[in-house]
């Protein structure tokens, strides 16, 4: 299990390969990106596509470009297992009135060729039911 502490500029990243959940919550501006989401980004590298599947939900209020590099990196490695036969599930949650934000992961989607599921509102889930954050 992964678990990031979240920051005032870095999000909260957890991930549990055995349960296939992720989720990246908050704000990601940090100074060095690549140092926050290389842990995440080594482990997904090294998942073989002979696992279940993985649920990922994308929360973020807002990132730098920095930041997204590094968040189109996983995308790419998810999508790369998708091809590899793994089921993946990407949730791109969003506030009702951020545009930028959507239109950020609507362009993702289509670099990538894949579909997302894109949710207004920062839903959490526990114990399998939906909780608004």
């Amino acid at each position: 299990m992964l678990f990031i502490r979240k920051t005032h500029l870095s999000p909260e990243i957890k991930f549990d390969p055995r349960k296939g959940r992720l989720s990246i919550s908050g704000m990601s501006s940090p100074d060095n990106s690549m140092a926050v989401y290389q842990p995440l980004i080594k482990i997904l590298n090294a998942i073989k596509a002979t696992r279940g599947g993985i649920k990922a939900d994308f929360k973020l209020s807002m990132f730098n470009t920095s930041s997204a590099k590094c968040i189109f990196d996983i995308l790419k490695r998810l999508k790369a297992l998708e091809d590899q036969g793994l089921r993946i599930v990407i949730n791109w949650h969003y506030e009702e009135e951020d545009e930028d934000m959507l239109e950020c992961g609507e362009d993702f989607q289509d670099l990538l060729d894949g579909q997302f599921n894109f949710i207004q509102g920062f839903i959490s889930y526990r114990d399998g039911v939906a909780q608004a954050s």
